[in-house]
């Protein structure tokens, strides 16, 4: 069955939330990265994308943006920008878009199961892009990419999540600049804590990596590395039940056979 642990997150203080939110750093370059963030000294993309801070000929996957990257996160916590949650907490995540509402838990999955393939994966991982991630947990000493993961839905766990959204005001409600509407609460009860914690360890028997394969593979690899650093013996993910998760078609379109006819281009395809 399912290990996950509840953890002291790094967040940001509620009247900076928006601005230090920003999109993941695997889905724009480095040229992009720096556009979004000008004028924004918050954006965490100075931490996720910290070239951005370096002159624009240095090499992404040099040690010297790795070593940005931990000056700019320890910059944000002495601001404070972010400050680190007083004891282990669990996370529950709303995000709203285009009138579509989904809800998930955020907290650390476990290392082991992702060895043992109760984490389920679909993807081959690049080796060059795992290095990356690897550098730049060791050297910020945290881990700053969440790992999306789909589950079976468990009535008892969604009952709660629903109850304390209800009794609960959330720590941050913000919509960005794409639209979509970030809503968190933070699940601080220690006996609501342990009972969530059960929930996975007596009904749920695997989860499912839909996206962030790399952030995964990069986070058991630093657990080889820091075989005492018992927080690394977990990752951050956030857990999405099948009832909350939309599969939307991702199509390839070809343009041009290349001087093939279409029955040559389908075999070569097919081989």
């Amino acid at each position: 069955m399912i290990s996950i642990s509840p953890f002291k997150a790094l967040r940001p203080e509620p009247q900076f939330a928006k601005q230090v939110a920003s999109r993941p750093y695997d889905v724009l370059n480095s040229k992009e990265a720096k556009i979004e963030a000008e004028g924004n000294p918050h954006s965490f993309l100075h931490i996720t994308k910290s070239e951005i801070d370096l002159p624009a000929d240095t090499d992404i996957h040099s040690e010297a943006v790795y070593q940005k990257a931990k000056e700019n996160l320890d910059a944000f916590v002495s601001r404070p920008v972010l400050f680190l949650e007083s004891k282990p907490c669990y996370y529950i995540y709303q995000l709203t878009m285009d009138g579509r509402t989904q809800t998930g838990l955020v907290c650390g999955s476990s290392v082991a199961d992702y060895e043992k393939g109760l984490i389920k994966k679909h993807e081959y991982t690049r080796p060059e892009k795992e290095l990356d991630r690897i550098n730049h947990i060791k050297t910020t000493g945290a881990q700053s990419g969440n790992v999306f993961l789909a589950m079976k839905d468990v009535d008892s766990l969604n009952g709660i999540i629903e109850k304390w959204k209800t009794d609960k005001s959330p720590v941050y409600s913000f919509t960005a600049d794409d639209e979509v509407q970030h809503t968190i609460w933070v699940i601080s009860d220690e006996k609501l804590i342990e009972q969530i914690t059960q929930i996975f360890k007596e009904e749920v028997d695997c989860t499912y990596i839909a996206d962030g394969h790399h952030r995964a593979a990069s986070a058991a690899k630093v657990k080889d590395l820091l075989p005492q650093n018992k927080e690394a013996s977990y990752f951050l993910t956030t857990l999405f039940p099948a009832s909350q998760v939309q599969i939307i078609d991702y199509n390839r379109v070809v343009k041009d056979l290349n001087n093939h006819t279409l029955e040559e281009f389908l075999e070569k395809l097919n081989n």
